[in-house]
């Protein structure tokens, strides 16, 4: 994949602790196989996994990307997050009403929360985030989801709202749609099936590093 002049792409500075790609994983053996390749943000998204095997991954997971100067967020697993010290969690909708608030606000950690629709970003920007995600941009086959593509312009709808808090576009993002999706008005693309499902993810992992190398001002 060709890189386009850094003059013709546009520029974001990366929010704190955020980078402009933003890959999501399923368990530790993937944040193994891409963090070590330069990889500065990436999210652990564990399913239907037991109480310990959560502190386990989270745990190795945190000293790794610790290692790496990377940073993990948790996703949904709040209570495991606090316990080993994450910098980060991200709650989707039912889980930011399940959750403690003040339980992690005074733990510290970062804040990132999922919004599909004007309700959800209502509900979501009253619990204060420190990011909040939009999605699907594009069509996803990851997962079955209510809600249809929400395309660009609702990229810049939701900026409009939110001001100067960071942005995440999520959902059906290739690296030939990611820089529309940056000049829509994310500061990041949270990434999952275009490399994962890749037959060579890790080399596809390089090329977005290569693009994120050019967004960053």
């Amino acid at each position: 994949m060709a890189i386009t002049g850094s003059e013709a792409l546009p520029k974001v500075t990366p929010a704190p602790g955020l980078d402009v790609f933003y890959p999501i994983v399923p368990d530790l053996g993937w944040l193994h196989r891409i963090v070590p390749l330069g990889v500065r943000t990436v999210q652990l998204r564990l399913k239907d996994a037991s109480d310990a095997e959560v502190r386990r991954q989270v745990a190795a997971g945190l000293d790794l990307c610790r290692a790496h100067a990377c940073q993990l967020i948790v996703n949904d697993y709040w209570k495991q997050a606090i316990e080993h010290g994450a910098d980060y969690i991200h709650l989707g909708q039912e889980d930011l009403a399940s959750a403690d608030l003040a339980a992690i606000r005074r733990a510290g950690p970062r804040l990132g929360l999922s919004t599909h629709s004007l309700e959800e970003l209502d509900i979501a920007l009253v619990a204060k985030p420190d990011y909040v995600a939009l999605g699907p941009i594009y069509e996803t086959k990851l997962k079955a989801m209510k809600w249809g593509p929400q395309g660009l312009p609702r990229l810049g709808e939701w900026k409009a709202k939110i001001g100067d808090m960071p942005l995440v576009g999520i959902a059906g993002i290739t690296i030939e749609r990611a820089t529309g999706v940056i000049a829509a008005g994310a500061q990041s693309v949270a990434v999952i099936t275009d490399f994962l499902a890749h037959p060579e993810p890790e080399a596809r992992i390089r090329q977005w590093l290569a693009w994120a190398a050019t967004i960053r001002a």
